[in-house]
């Protein structure tokens, strides 16, 4: 770390969220060095002062912070366990981070397999979707050891506004679980309360102003109710992504003997969504799925 308090940061992954996410890094004076699969999405951040950088253990070579913010858990596998991981990088970072949405067990796992090595490890997956990463008010779960935690905070800030530490290894992902249990069914709830103002001779717009300051009000219905009403289906968050967390979120409600019936309907009509060729639209695109299963398409 820098006298002034900047840090050399590995930065991998650069999506909807993560370039974003990395660009409030390097606007607060932190050095980074990037991996991403597809270098042409991290050119906005070499034009910059990124450096890029062949692989995650290359990037990860001696810096303070390893951040993944990537798709899948095989993904954040890779990127932390695998061959040209961040664990195998030649002087181990101080702290690894994952911002990813991923398994709580996996997230459990690079803790042990960093505790080995004499470093830090934290899960912090996070909530508020582009507009979030875009605008630093991200909410941000973390999981992993206080000491960890500590170093990884000053880079939490510069990205979001809500930073909770829940627990240990594992605590931020069981959280972003709930996060995305919650929203499952108010994303079910939008897009038939939407099918129904429509079929009611309503303007839905205004049927918006009324419930969006009511009981009813939700992020949701704030962020990505408009996006619906203009035909803008395409992602803050993707579905097939989406559909991802809610695989995780019944696999370990499973383990806990837990029966989560809304998230099983909304794991069936994000399947359907799917199926119809909506796996890289967002996940309000799931108006398309109900309007289907009404036999009146949207306009």
């Amino acid at each position: 770390m820098g006298h002034d308090g900047t840090m050399e940061i590995a930065w991998i992954g650069t999506g909807v969220m993560g370039a974003s996410m990395a660009g409030h890094l390097l606007a607060a004076g932190h050095r980074l060095r990037i991996f991403t699969r597809t270098r042409s999405k991290a050119d906005g951040l070499i034009a910059r002062g990124a450096v890029w950088t062949d692989s995650p253990a290359e990037a990860a070579d001696g810096v303070d912070l390893a951040i993944s913010i990537v798709g899948l858990p095989e993904d954040v596998e890779e990127a932390h366990l695998g061959g040209r991981g961040t664990l195998v990088a030649s002087t181990p970072p101080k702290v690894v981070v994952d911002m990813t949405t991923s398994s709580p067990a996996l997230a459990v796992r690079i803790a042990e397999e960093a505790v080995k090595r004499g470093i830090g490890a934290v899960d912090a997956p996070v909530s508020g979707g582009d507009v979030g990463a875009r605008d630093a008010t991200l909410s941000i779960m973390v999981g992993g050891e206080e000491a960890a935690v500590a170093a990884a905070l000053p880079a939490f800030r510069q990205m979001g506004r809500t930073i909770v530490h829940q627990g240990p290894a594992g605590s931020g992902q069981h959280t972003k679980m709930v996060n995305q249990i919650a929203i499952a069914s108010t994303m079910v709830g939008m897009c038939e309360g939407l099918r129904y103002a429509e079929d009611a001779g309503l303007d839905p717009g205004q049927v918006l102003e009324s419930i969006s300051g009511g009981a009813a009000g939700s992020w949701t219905l704030q962020n990505l109710a408009p996006r619906v009403l203009r035909s803008d289906l395409e992602p803050g968050f993707r579905i097939d992504h989406f559909l991802k967390d809610l695989r995780i979120a019944l696999s370990e409600a499973e383990r806990m003997n837990l029966d989560l019936p809304g998230v099983r309907l909304a794991r069936e009509l994000y399947e359907h969504a799917v199926a119809a060729g909506l796996a890289e639209k967002g996940t309000h695109a799931l108006v398309d799925v109900v309007a289907a299963r009404n036999g009146r398409p949207r306009a």
